[in-house]
């Protein structure tokens, strides 16, 4: 798999689709490898005829580890926040960004269509907010502007995420990780335990890092809420979120597309946080579809 310096890290990625099509930028989300994004999406943005281009974020999967880092744990994170107080952190979002720009840049690709998932929303906000030359449409998927007034996760579906297996051996691994996929996956579109276990395992034998989602989620939270950002982007953006979320209720979609400028939104019921193989051409379509408009 090849790799870059980008932002002064070194980033894995991959592309698919024509050399000389339109660029897109695909951005996961917390403890998310690159490879969540599922090959038959980015086939179907690459037969929609785009040059589609997914990266491991820092701290995870093959990209550039922050080892000895300290972040402050969630809890008391969460905390210091709500009471004005900002402990220090490994990095931010905006870091995040700078290396998705990074990206781009060392590609030689000026500007692209950007898609972030969950966290890879957030970064990709401020991707579009900050680097607005580099941004031609923006989709945000089952993300949110961090305004902490906005309904909160269901039951479980945090503790699953953030909890940490009983152990590294590779059977736990994919047990937790399937785990973690059940509870906050798509009520209406539940993957069979084949093709999850399949999914899961290929995730743990190719990268298991535990410290990274710890210093990702000390970013978030530190990131605080984005809205007065978000006002700030002039890139034609598209949101695209679950009505069946358990992870990131579908009034925080309804909430980033009130926030942008002229967004639109596309709610679809039965989905959650996970993009389930049933929804592959429909989000294809609409990606593309509003990548094609700009």
């Amino acid at each position: 798999m090849p790799e870059i310096t980008a932002n002064g890290i070194t980033i894995h990625y991959d592309e698919h689709g024509p050399a000389d099509a339109e660029p897109m930028l695909l951005i996961m989300g917390l403890g998310a490898q690159m490879i969540l994004w599922p090959m038959e999406l980015v086939e179907a943005l690459a037969g929609h005829g785009f040059r589609v281009i997914r990266h491991d974020n820092r701290d995870i999967g093959l990209s550039h580890k922050f080892d000895g880092a300290k972040a402050p744990g969630a809890v008391r994170h969460t905390l210091m926040r709500k009471i004005g107080l900002r402990p220090s952190v490994p990095y931010t979002l905006a870091d995040m960004a700078e290396d998705s720009a990074g990206v781009l840049d060392a590609l030689g690709i000026e500007s692209a269509h950007v898609v972030g998932g969950s966290m890879g929303g957030m970064i990709a906000q401020h991707l579009a907010a900050k680097h607005p030359e580099k941004v031609r449409s923006l989709t945000s998927i089952f993300s949110t502007t961090g305004n902490p007034k906005l309904p909160s996760s269901k039951r479980g579906a945090i503790k699953a995420l953030t909890q940490r297996p009983a152990s590294v051996e590779e059977e736990e691994l994919v047990k937790h990780g399937k785990n973690v996929a059940r509870v906050i996956g798509s009520p209406g579109f539940p993957a069979p335990d084949d093709r999850l276990d399949a999914r899961t395992r290929a995730l743990v034998q190719r990268s298991v890092y535990l410290q990274g989602p710890v210093r990702q989620m000390a970013a978030i939270i530190d990131d605080g809420e984005r809205t007065r950002m978000l006002r700030q982007i002039k890139a034609p953006t598209l949101v695209l979120h679950g009505d069946d979320d358990p992870l990131i209720p579908v009034a925080h979609g309804h909430a980033t597309a009130a926030a942008i400028p002229g967004a639109k939104i596309r709610t679809i019921p039965g989905w959650g946080h996970d993009i389930p193989l049933e929804l592959v051409d429909e989000l294809a379509d609409e990606i593309a579809r509003h990548a094609r408009a700009v």
